[in-house]
């Protein structure tokens, strides 16, 4: 019998092995955060893991950084048209970031994907990305100003280092000494999963993991129809508004969702793509798509390839939400966060109580960059700070957390300041900036820095001239904003530089309340009596 053959698998031991599969990416995740070097990876926790089938589909993804899964979902197609599985080994590791080329969503995630091999015979991949925070001081006019960009070559054959390619990234990089470390800790993080899931094929047999596989692909397809199911028929328009320091007037984006019995169709509308860094590439808007259309229809589906076969999705090539090469993408975070914002607008349509209102509605960033003073070594810290989170039907939203499609942590004071020379002012939530409603929104958070030594500075947000919207009589939350020290020289689409001693203040933007607000009073009177802080009347 073919060990590879297709069996018939019951469905415990498919809970079992689908158990085991989130067990091993998770396990991958903390041993990439736990032996790598940068304060992006060790202390942000800005990476993901995932195992993937030979053909590059989805088994099981961490529950870490939602964003990442476009990346995943991309390098291995691009692998496999460029080397045959049959022409693979173990041991062999390939190495990619490109969006266009590599299957990558912006050059700073870097993924590495490794073969898994039982027996001789190639049954997944182990994949992981890290956001690698060094391409900084770059302009966004286009993809070549952005940083290195690899498409999927091997860093390892057959377990050997291609020290020529790891030569020629590193050069390319302004901290060689972390961007070594992080990519050894990804290597590390890889070979646990490539010995985790041999162990899994050994204890239950080749084909009844590769089934199990499947199965439960085909369980999570008919969770969300099922989900898809329940929200009634029809079609859900909404649109948002977008902006960002790199342009000078808001864009428009919109959605038209059709329901239609166990299926959904999403179709997306957005300006022309523009000569800044928030352009989005397709399977970047895949992965906004699929993870909000889950926290809607049923979240707890498995994450796995198994979801995407109900959907379908279209934007027009050449548009911010469906870019084409040359499009700079180093900022799609932002705008992927207005992706979710119309999804959940529109579907608030359908089921409201289902959703949220509107978080922050952005990844603020800063990313600060320049020399040690005494040692002239290059420095690059990165930061994305969290914002509210849109209230809920039944509870206020949360405040200052990350939202959506990141899920970062922030930098503890005590690193930034041992690490870098920066310090920490300020750092707590902006009262007020939650909009008001029988729950409120998040509030937003106020972050200052001050140089220490020259830097350069560049700052990304959204929500500065728009604002979070409100669900069912819930208030808008308030914006988010930059404040500069006298003397601050201008910044250009968000792009400057500081002096010693010279302070930037970053706000970022509240989350949209729940209801109106008349019935908040209504509202605490019963949840004390339901918590017995007060006696029923």
């Amino acid at each position: 019998m073919n060990a590879n053959a297709t069996v018939t698998v019951d469905p415990i031991t498919v809970e079992v092995i689908g158990s085991s599969f989130a067990s091993i990416t998770e396990e991958m995740g903390e041993a990439l955060v736990k032996a790598s070097y940068s304060t992006n990876i060790k202390e942000r926790r800005d990476c993901s893991t995932a195992l993937f089938d030979i053909a590059g589909d989805t088994l099981c993804q961490a529950e870490h950084i939602p964003m990442h899964l476009g990346s995943f979902i991309g390098i291995i197609p691009h692998i496999l048209k460029r080397h045959p599985v049959a022409e693979m080994k173990p041991g062999d590791v390939f190495i990619g970031n490109d969006a266009y080329e590599g299957g990558g969503t912006h050059l700073p995630d870097i993924v590495l994907a490794e073969p898994i091999f039982h027996d001789g015979t190639m049954v997944a991949w182990a994949v992981n990305t890290a956001h690698h925070a060094d391409f900084a001081d770059r302009g966004h006019a286009h993809i070549y100003q952005e940083g290195l960009r690899i498409p999927p070559i091997r860093l390892y054959d057959g377990g050997v280092l291609m020290k020529d390619v790891q030569e020629l990234i590193l050069l390319n990089c302004q901290v060689p000494r972390e961007r070594l470390s992080d990519l050894r800790a990804q290597m590390a993080a890889n070979r646990l999963g490539v010995e985790r899931v041999r162990a899994l094929c050994d204890k239950y047999g080749r084909s009844t993991v590769l089934s199990a596989g499947k199965a439960l692909q085909d369980y999570a397809e008919r969770k969300m129809r099922a989900g898809i199911k329940s929200i009634p028929d029809g079609v859900y328009l909404f649109e948002d508004y977008f902006d960002n320091p790199e342009i000078d007037e808001p864009m428009t984006f919109s959605v038209a969702i059709t329901v239609a019995g166990e299926e959904m169709k999403l179709a997306f509308e957005s300006p022309p793509q523009a000569r800044a860094g928030f352009n989005m590439v397709y399977t970047a808007l895949l992965s906004t798509v699929y993870y909000a259309v889950k926290t809607v229809a049923d979240p707890t589906i498995p994450p796995n390839a198994g979801l995407a076969r109900p959907l379908t999705v279209t934007a027009k090539e050449g548009t911010v939400l469906n870019c084409v090469h040359p499009a700079a993408v180093n900022g799609r975070i932002a705008a992927c966060q207005r992706v979710v914002d119309l999804i959940h607008g529109a579907l608030a349509q359908a089921v409201p109580e289902r959703v949220i209102a509107a978080c922050c509605g952005t990844a603020a960033s800063a990313t600060f960059a320049g020399e040690m003073p005494g040692s002239g070594q290059l420095w690059v810290y990165l930061e994305t700070i969290g914002g509210g989170s849109g209230a809920r039907a039944t509870k206020d939203g949360l405040d200052g957390v990350h939202v959506h499609m990141t899920n970062t942590s922030n930098l503890p004071v005590e690193a930034l300041e041992v690490e870098y020379p920066l310090t920490l002012l300020r750092y707590e939530l902006v009262d007020g900036s939650g909009g008001q409603g029988r729950h409120r929104g998040g509030m937003g958070l106020r972050r200052v820095y001050r140089a220490e030594a020259p830097c350069r500075l560049n700052i990304d947000n959204s929500r500065l001239n728009s604002r979070p919207w409100g669900i069912a009589g819930g208030e808008s939350g308030q914006g988010g904003s930059f404040v500069f020290s006298d003397g601050v020289g201008p910044f250009v689409k968000g792009d400057g530089a500081l002096e010693a001693g010279q302070i930037v203040e970053i706000i970022t933007p509240g989350a949209g309340g729940y209801g109106p607000p008349s019935e908040r009073a209504a509202g605490d009177k019963a949840r004390d009596v339901a918590e017995g802080r007060l006696l029923p009347a």
